[in-house]
Order: structure tokens, then C-alpha cells, then sequence
């Protein structure tokens, strides 16, 4: 995973990470009009006083892993449940916002497809 392009995926990947995590923080990009299912889904989560909470100290972290080029292939196997996630929130809530969810899961999904010789030993 040495090449410049696997090189800048995974910075901008951690990139978006740490910043989209920094926001469930600060609230620094604002939010989105969101339809009602949407809005309905997220307040809830937010509701609950700690959801986005951990998700964003989750995505901070492999977001740090990624731009610090540690412990990487773990990293993005810890990525996959959030990056379906919210591929599938938009999928099926917010369609008009799905463009930055794929760019989370399509880097996910060649980043990890790039180290894949390291997941191997988990499916023999």
C-alpha cells in the first residue's frame, strides 16, 4: 500500500474522519436541512446523549490511525460497520446527501481491498 494514490486516499480518508468526528463535537459545518425521516433517525440518536458521541470519538481515532499510518489495516476493518452505516442512512433517509457516504465507503472498500493480504488469515 506504498503507491501515491493509496498514499493520499488514505490521508484524505482519515482527513474526512477526523473532521465529520471534530463536528459531532463543535458543530463547526453546519447541519444540513434533512428530511423528516432523517431528521427524526438523527435526533434520536442524539437523544440519547452518547450515540454520536462515541461515533465521533470513534471516527476521530481511526481517522488518527489513518493519517499517522499506524495500525492501519485494523483501522479500516473497525470502519466498515460506520461506513455501511452511513452509506445505508442515506441510502434509505437522505439520498440528495449519499455522494460523501459512498467517497467513505468506496475508499474504505479499496484501502482494505489494497491490504487484503493482511485480512486473509481471518477467513481461512
Amino acid at each position: 500500500m506504498n503507491s501515491q494514490f493509496t498514499k493520499l486516499m488514505r490521508i484524505l480518508l482519515g482527513a474526512i474522519l477526523v473532521i465529520f468526528g471534530l463536528n459531532k463535537f463543535f458543530n463547526f459545518i453546519p447541519a444540513p436541512e434533512l428530511p423528516e425521516n432523517a431528521a427524526d433517525f438523527i435526533n434520536s440518536l442524539a437523544s440519547t446523549g452518547y450515540v454520536l458521541q462515541v461515533v465521533g470519538i470513534v471516527e476521530i481515532l481511526i481517522g488518527a490511525l489513518l493519517l499517522l499510518n499506524k495500525w492501519v489495516a485494523f483501522a479500516l476493518i473497525v470502519l466498515v460497520p460506520i461506513s455501511v452505516n452511513i452509506l445505508l442512512f442515506h441510502l434509505f433517509l437522505d439520498i440528495p446527501g449519499i455522494s460523501g457516504a459512498l467517497l467513505v465507503t468506496i475508499f474504505n472498500g479499496v484501502l482494505m481491498y489494497k491490504l487484503w493480504p493482511k485480512y486473509r488469515p481471518l477467513f481461512n
